[in-house]
């Protein structure tokens, strides 16, 4: 059932923000996201790297931590004001919902909670400022990432998540469901005007799929790909190049040396107007997620980051998608 979007939430969400890391060598994930993906490394500690597109002007987007396994911390969110974390607050309060006021670097009022499903959500208001280097071009290496835009989860329940997140203003852009039916397989959910901030799909979860930064053009994402190759990333590209049918974007996965996954992609058209609908696909459409080119493989559609301490649990839709290693089997 496709739920109806809150129009006034017990605060107000303005975007995705930040993702943060649990990794197990720190230097060589820094190398990593620095050199073959191209974000600006803002600030490193002893125990964690801050990092940031080119045209971001908050201290971070990226959080690596050092960690003894590789597990996806927290996905980030920005409130508008202070005002929102007390909301938020007393909203969690009176639903039951887990949840803690936190000090994070270089951040300001911060709260963590977990949603329906098991995602380990952290909100923030502000962060400090830092130079913006969208104009110095001389520093667009590799893909040359601009800001982060969305993240993708897996979850068991792909129905109950998306109630929770539209009770908070989400709106549905574009969505899967059982063929013929609103019976939800993914919901992709905005607050900031195009087509996603934060998606679920049906699998085992929680997991974190994906984190999502945009590149200037279709050139960039191709020397992002051309640059894994030669920084001896290449058998790390999880999928692509292709072109999604859900959002129209061009994208590049790549996996980091923990195998969390991230995108590169030419960003989303807009949705804004209130009249909008979403965008149904059958799950049986192959060209919800790719219009052109061969289906992705098993770990792209079966691989993902846990949360620290979270039960994976089997869905309660039972997928069967077609793979790469199946395509080329029958073909």
């Amino acid at each position: 059932m496709l739920p109806k979007t809150n129009f006034t939430p017990p605060f107000t969400l303005t975007r995705a923000s930040h993702v943060s890391l649990g990794v197990t060598d720190l230097e060589a994930s820094r190398d990593f996201y620095r050199d073959t993906i191209g974000l600006v490394v803002t600030e490193e500690t002893d125990n964690a790297i801050y990092l940031r597109g080119l045209e971001e002007s908050a201290h971070h987007s990226l959080v690596l931590e050092r960690s003894d396994e590789a597990k996806a911390h927290r996905v980030g969110l920005r409130v508008r004001t202070d005002d929102d974390i007390v909301a938020a607050e007393r909203h969690f309060k009176a639903a039951g919902i887990e949840h803690e006021r936190v000090e994070k670097h270089e951040q300001g009022p911060t709260l963590q909670f977990t949603d329906a499903v098991g995602t380990h959500m952290e909100l923030t208001s502000s962060m400090s400022l830092v130079e913006r280097k969208m104009q110095n071009f001389d520093e667009f290496v590799a893909g040359a990432p601009q800001r982060l835009d969305h993240y993708q989860c897996v979850t068991y329940d792909v129905q109950a998540a998306t109630d929770f997140w539209t009770a908070l203003g989400m709106r549905i852009s574009e969505y899967t469901a059982k063929d013929g039916t609103d019976e939800l397989w993914g919901t992709w959910m905005e607050v900031k005007g195009n087509t996603h901030d934060l998606v679920f799909t049906n699998g085992r979860g929680p997991r974190l799929h994906h984190f999502a930064y945009t590149v200037p053009d279709a050139t960039a994402l191709l020397h992002a790909a051309d640059v894994a190759g030669a920084t001896g990333f290449g058998q790390e590209i999880d999928r692509g190049p292709g072109r999604h049918g859900i959002s129209n974007a061009l994208f590049l996965y790549l996996r980091d040396p923990d195998q969390h996954r991230i995108e590169l992609f030419t960003t989303h058209y807009q949705f804004i107007d209130l009249e909008e609908v979403p965008i149904r696909w059958d799950v049986s459409n192959p060209k919800r997620a790719q219009l052109w080119g061969m289906p992705a493989s098993n770990r792209w559609f079966f691989e993902a980051s846990e949360f620290p301490g979270e039960t994976v649990n089997e869905p309660l839709l039972k997928a069967n998608p077609e793979t790469l290693e199946q395509f080329l089997g029958v073909h």
